[in-house]
């Protein structure tokens, strides 16, 4: 029955500064109303909702402001340059510098590699991609340059 994630929401402070973020992220408005913008993440299958609000001030919380944009390996291994061509700092509350990023992640029994950023209004955003899954192998957190290296 349930195929996917169709549809998200975020709030923001100024609808007109997250379009022009957003856009840097190379997506496309779906549909824009007054205090609403649907951007497609990807077209017809599953789109981001972005409501001018005062809600923005509701404290961050992962359950609350936080979206993982799915990627390709090949993309997760050139995120953290492409985000830096496009002005967008990395976060680090992993506690990898982001010259260590992207990291993996250890969800046992998978393994994901991902890195971290903001919007303007602090909501968490992040590009996200299966490694290996249900397989059992406890592992430390690690950058993707380390995962490389020990599975390679």
């Amino acid at each position: 029955m349930i195929k996917g994630l169709y549809e998200a929401h975020l709030p923001v402070r100024n609808l007109e500064t997250s379009i022009e973020f957003y856009k840097k992220l190379n997506l496309e408005i779906a549909y824009q109303k007054e205090k609403l913008v649907f951007f497609w993440i990807e077209k017809g299958r599953s789109w981001l909702g972005l409501w001018e609000t005062d809600k923005v001030e509701t404290p961050y919380h992962p359950s609350l402001r936080h979206i993982a944009f799915q990627v390709d390996i090949e993309d997760i291994e050139v995120a953290k340059e492409w985000l830096e061509q496009k002005g967008i700092p990395i976060k680090t509350d992993f506690g990898f510098r982001p010259e260590k990023q992207p990291i993996v992640l250890p969800n046992n029994p998978n393994a994901h590699a991902a890195i971290y950023f903001q919007d303007p209004d602090g909501n968490s955003l992040e590009l996200i991609t299966p490694l290996r899954l249900d397989f059992e192998k406890d592992f430390e957190m690690m950058s993707l340059e380390d995962w490389n290296r020990k599975n390679n």
